[in-house]
């Protein structure tokens, strides 16, 4: 019965291993064609009263700012702000889905960089590592 363990357990390793092998191959020959979408994502959100219009790139980075006339005539200078910040804020995070979605075709769904892209995580990226470490010094205790 150990003997099936170990070949299920080797078949579901090497699976696995292929996947990863899988992923890695694309990603390499993709890579060139990944860095031009995500360079080219822009992103244009609306504030819902319609007197401001966004546009951000892939790392939220504001490249435009609009603002309609009514927000430069007799408006309140502390409205007109909280609404850029709202609507850059609104636009951003639908650069940051993008930017996922994109990514998502080549990682893993449990990687670190994956998870980072999510949660803006440092400690995401060092999880499967923290694991490691934990594991490697419960053994030699």
């Amino acid at each position: 019965m150990a003997a099936t363990a170990n070949r299920d357990a080797n078949r579901e390793l090497r699976d696995r291993l292929a996947q990863v092998h899988e992923r890695y191959t694309r990603l390499r020959s993709d890579l060139d064609d990944l860095q031009r979408r995500l360079d080219a994502i822009r992103i244009s959100a609306v504030s819902p009263d319609g007197l401001v219009r966004v546009t951000v790139g892939p790392r939220g980075e504001l490249i435009d700012v609009r603002l309609g006339r009514r927000a430069t005539r007799n408006m309140d200078n502390e409205y007109v702000s909280r609404t850029i910040v709202a609507t850059v804020h609104s636009a951003s995070q639908r650069a940051a889905e993008r930017v996922q979605a994109l990514m998502a075709d080549y990682l893993p769904p449990d990687s670190g960089a994956l998870r980072y892209l999510r949660d803006h995580n440092f400690g995401s990226l060092l999880g499967r590592s923290d694991e490691i470490v934990q594991d490697v010094a419960g053994r030699h205790e």
